[in-house]
């Protein structure tokens, strides 16, 4: 097991201790569901489908209404911004947060996913599921599956020709790197759309993932023309996946590294593996709720409109065990994952990484 900064401290396990630890959990979910914390949340999520609607009907209008260079550079930020408030929708709906039946989320997860930002939703809820299950666990969690990353020691001795240069010099490659996580969720997408032909709404993702690609290219060239709507395209895809990066490196880069054998009870493994953000109304906004990781993996189901209040019983519920929860500032959190990058890559460099015990 690999342990990055801050060190985390695990209590011995036996048999009894992760059975009361399971009971605890139990007691901890029955108690948010006492408290309505579990309730799926339609109000609060309809508010955030209407509300981001109109943001993205802004910068649509915005595109037509000056041939300004400068106005349109500055639109494309802020479509990059938009774009990533509609995946936060669609992560709610993939999470089953908002609405009552899995055929309400899975609607408007597709319909925000597919049509606005040209994601199969089916592929990420795939993916996710995934790391949800197994955080920040070798060959386990895909999120730590990255072929120019390497968020271990082994895994940066296994990287060859270019991956394995980028690696060696990861900490200063990382944030450039993020502006291509848009391609790769379109890459990863297709790829999908593709090979999984027995996903039940892969038809309809299809059709959704094709009229996304005809709206935004034909809105953008047709207002913009070919020189300027180019730029603003590069502009805008890069934005995103560095906003949408830079949301999720947060939430497990740089912490406990579980080794794919190692069995950790589910309560340790979805705490030690997560970092949260310091909340703030403005923080809140900005990482959809996604900067409380803690609670977001303990109960994928809790709104993000919940959280806050959530996060102080769960706090304490750790505290009472003795389970390390972490949170640091916005800043901070980049410091963290940058330094751990660029221990876990000295190996390369001739250096040692600086390990801490499990």
């Amino acid at each position: 097991m690999t342990l990055a900064s801050p060190p985390k401290t695990r209590l011995p396990k036996s048999g009894v201790q992760e059975t009361a630890d399971n009971q605890s959990y139990a007691a901890l979910k029955r108690l948010l569901k006492e408290k309505g914390l579990l309730d799926k949340q339609p109000g609060f999520l309809t508010y955030k489908i209407v509300s981001t609607a109109l943001m993205l009907a802004l910068s649509l209008v915005i595109l037509f209404v000056t041939d300004n260079g400068w106005i349109q550079m500055a639109n494309a930020v802020y479509l990059a911004f938009v774009f990533g408030q509609i995946g936060f929708i669609a992560h709610d709906a993939g999470h089953r947060q908002g609405f009552h039946t899995p055929k309400q989320n899975d609607f408007w997860g597709i319909l925000h996913a597919n049509l606005l930002i040209g994601m199969s939703f089916g592929w990420w809820v795939d993916k996710h599921n995934q790391h949800h299950a197994h955080p920040n666990q070798e060959d386990l969690d895909p999120d730590i599956d990255i072929p120019v990353v390497a968020f271990t020691e082994k895994a940066a001795l296994e990287k060859r020709g270019i991956p394995r240069f980028i690696v060696k010099h990861q900490k200063y490659f990382f944030f450039p790197l993020l502006l291509f996580e848009a391609y790769s969720l379109h890459v990863g997408s297709i790829g999908f759309l593709i090979t999984r032909k027995d996903w039940k709404h892969r038809n309809v993702e299809i059709v959704l993932f094709g009229l996304h690609l005809l709206w935004y290219f034909a809105l953008i060239f047709l207002a913009l023309g070919p020189g300027l709507g180019l730029a603003f395209i590069l502009l805008h895809q890069a934005l995103f996946g560095l906003y949408m990066a830079s949301v999720f490196a947060p939430n497990h880069k740089g912490m406990l590294i579980v080794g794919k054998n190692e069995v950790i009870d589910f309560l340790r493994l979805q705490v030690l593996t997560a970092r949260n953000v310091r909340a703030h109304p403005i923080t809140d906004f900005w990482y959809g709720g996604l900067n409380y990781q803690i609670e977001h993996h303990l109960f994928p189901t809790l709104a993000r409109n919940k959280l806050r209040e959530a996060q102080t019983i769960i706090r304490q519920f750790c505290n009472d065990l003795e389970i390390s929860y972490y949170e640091t500032s916005m800043f901070h959190s980049y410091v963290e994952i940058l330094d751990y990058l660029h221990e876990v890559s000295a190996v390369l460099r001739g250096g040692k990484f600086a390990s801490h015990p499990g």
